[in-house]
């Protein structure tokens, strides 16, 4: 087990703009910063983080949390995990207890299986580089395509010993279980026997965003024809290749710093181009691009350039993938390189600045480049020609931006030939089919008409349920700020009539909040606010602090998730951007006394307007000319309460 010490060390170091910037593109908003979700298929930026809170909130799926929160929410860390990843990260070492033998069985099994993998990754790793085996074949290898020793140590590259069962006699004789090897795919058993699944292969680590191994691509180097040139590792707990991205771990930082994503076919495509200085480059691992992977990018940027060698046939099939991408809204960009090349022996030729100068040269829309691929083979064919041209707005119709396509309608009528109108026609059927909504220029442009909402649904705001979450709320936020409030109170005039008079006193708003929600005997309805509030009001009684971070990090997931939203709460006006459409938002800082007030006479007119509906029914039901009378007596009563309330309220306001 972790010491507490070293959890707090990590909790104290960390800090969470720096640890979601590897995995979210955030750009700086005020004091925050924003990104688009990682959870959900966004397009408009709704993830926000405080590195004064030191606390995230994705406003679209309602997560948020510390920054442990996010790596158990984002990579399925445990907890142990998640603190291990940051200690990692800032260099922090970490301080464990003896486990207890129940304890080790109580081991995650997923866990099981990634140290299975980690230890696999260094064997490879250790076998190639120490054994006459593995620096003859699997060394000799990397270095003949070009790959220094710091790349090869970057990457993790390894050799398995070309023997049936070298790695796993060797992984059991240090204690890993066989049924984690077989589970992770490094292990064939069969009856009794059990086999190396890469066995006289060099081998390639597959790693996570966050840095994990999650599997491996092995390449054989013999001619075997029998055997799969690349074989990677099979589904399993931690491995699913159509959501991982070759080399994304180390690329990461890269794209988002960029703006843009190279995505090529292969490994060493990918290590060469890291080699050579372009470190923004990842690849689908020769398996068919899929949206999962496309989503991993998008998290970290917009832009993705398609990188292809020259091989059309290749290339042809590959557009599927660019119609995906299009699809998640996403801006794309293809580069072809010369006959006989590919992204791996382009790179070795040449050096950064001439890789870099091509690239930029090259670089094609996709319907430049869709046109110029397919376009020879149809110009002198009408027919085929026109399957083209249906074949490009079909590939337009797949953007969710109607700007977008309607820009790209006009390039390819340039490029084909073509008026808009009829491309106009046919998105605008392609479109109808799917259900979707075209541009305005795929049907007859009408007259701008003012149009009733009339199937507008509303919703019933729960009055009670925000009232409490705005006073968890100003505890939060303000508990410890000292605010001169103004009551009301009854006096005696001078005629011995009661009436009404303001009175001011200082006090701290969580004492304030306390004594009117004492002296009320009102006690919260809503379960997580009831524990939330006794837990806030114990802290600030007892310490006379809250200090937010550590707050937050010692409540369980479902308090810190609520808190989490309550705190980012406001920051949501950030994202809509109100001042720079000259709309003012009053802060809740500008008057906190004011709205501390408002807040608590709210419920108390709450309360007792459901009070005087409780005893109206009570009449109704029990119709008794003694309790009715007395009934109707209470009632006359919270009405006349109910006034001042509001006459209050109307002051405060």
């Amino acid at each position: 087990m972790i010491s507490k010490n070293s959890i707090d060390l990590v909790f104290e170091t960390a800090r969470v703009e720096e640890v979601l910037g590897d995995f979210v593109q955030l750009k700086k908003s005020g004091t925050n910063f924003k990104g688009l979700s990682p959870f959900t298929d966004e397009r408009s930026p709704s993830f926000m983080v405080s590195p004064v809170k030191q606390i995230w909130k994705d406003f679209s799926s309602g997560k948020g949390g510390n920054v442990v929160a996010f790596l158990m929410e984002h990579e399925h860390f445990t907890y142990p995990e998640a603190i291990k990843y940051l200690a990692k990260k800032y260099n922090i070492e970490i301080e464990e207890t003896e486990q207890t033998d129940e304890q080790k069985q109580l081991t995650d099994e997923r866990e099981s299986m990634y140290l299975v993998s980690e230890y696999a990754s260094t064997y490879f790793q250790n076998t190639m580089l120490k054994t006459d085996q593995g620096k003859a074949i699997g060394l000799s290898y990397f270095k003949e395509r070009g790959f220094t020793d710091e790349t090869i140590k970057k990457f993790g590259l390894g050799y398995c010993l070309d023997e049936w069962d070298a790695f796993t006699s060797e992984a059991i004789r240090k204690g890993y279980k066989l049924d984690y090897l077989e589970k992770t795919g490094l292990s064939i058993v069969k009856g009794e026997k059990q086999f190396d699944r890469f066995k006289g292969r060099v081998m390639f680590p597959i790693q996570s965003m966050s840095g994990r191994v999650l599997g491996f691509g092995g390449r054989i180097l013999t001619n075997d024809k029998k055997a799969a040139k690349y074989l990677n590792s099979p589904e399993s707990d931690i491995y699913h290749k159509s959501k991982v991205l070759y080399g994304i771990y180390h690329a990461k930082q890269f794209i988002a710093k960029e703006d843009n994503c190279y995505l090529v076919e292969g490994y060493t495509d990918v290590i060469q181009f890291n080699q050579c200085g372009i470190e923004n480059v990842v690849s689908s691992s020769g398996t068919s691009l899929t949206s999962e992977q496309i989503r991993l990018i998008n998290r970290l940027t917009k832009n993705i350039t398609v990188l292809f060698d020259g091989d059309a046939a290749g290339m042809r099939a590959s557009i599927r993938g660019i119609d995906l991408i299009l699809e998640q809204g996403m801006n794309v960009r293809v580069v072809v390189f010369p006959d006989g090349e590919d992204p791996d022996s382009f790179a070795k030729k040449n050096t950064q600045t001439e890789l870099e100068e091509y690239l930029e040269e090259n670089s094609k829309d996709f319907i430049e480049f869709k046109a110029s691929l397919l376009y020879q083979d149809a110009k002198n064919d009408p027919v085929k020609r026109a399957n083209l041209i249906q074949d490009m707005i079909s590939s337009i119709a797949k953007i969710p931006n109607q700007i977008q396509q309607e820009v790209y309608i006009q390039e390819c009528s340039r490029i084909m030939d073509i008026s808009e109108e009829v491309l106009f026609s046919t998105l605008s059927q392609i479109l109808a089919k799917e259900g979707k909504a075209g541009p305005q220029k795929a049907v007859k442009t009408k007259a701008l008409e003012v149009v009733k909402d009339s199937a507008q649904t509303k919703t019933k705001v729960d009055e009670l349920f925000e009232l409490e979450r705005k006073i968890i709320s100003l505890l939060l936020l303000y508990g410890t700020v000292e605010e001169e409030f103004e009551d009301h109170v009854w006096k005696e005039n001078k005629q011995g009539e009661l009436i009404l008079e303001p009175e001011t006193h200082k006090a701290k708003v969580f004492e304030k909040i306390f004594l009117d929600l004492q002296e009320d005997e009102v006690a919260f309805s809503n379960e997580l606010f009831k524990e939330l509030y006794s837990l806030v009001i114990a802290k600030l009684n007892e310490e006379g602090k809250l200090t937010l971070e550590t707050f937050v990090n010692e409540l369980d997931s479902k308090l810190s998730g609520e808190v989490t939203t309550i705190l980012m709460e406001e920051e949501q006006y950030v994202l809509h951007d109100w001042d720079r459409m000259d709309i003012t938002v009053k802060r809740k800082d500008e008057s906190i006394a004011r709205i501390v007030n408002e807040t608590i006479l709210a419920l108390r007119r709450f309360l007792i307007t459901r009070k005087i509906d409780e005893l109206s029914k009570e009449i109704k039901e029990t119709p008794s000319e003694t309790g009715s009378q007395a009934t109707l007596e209470d009632i006359v009563d919270y009405l006349t309460l109910k006034n001042i309330l509001s006459n209050k309220l109307n002051r405060v306001m």
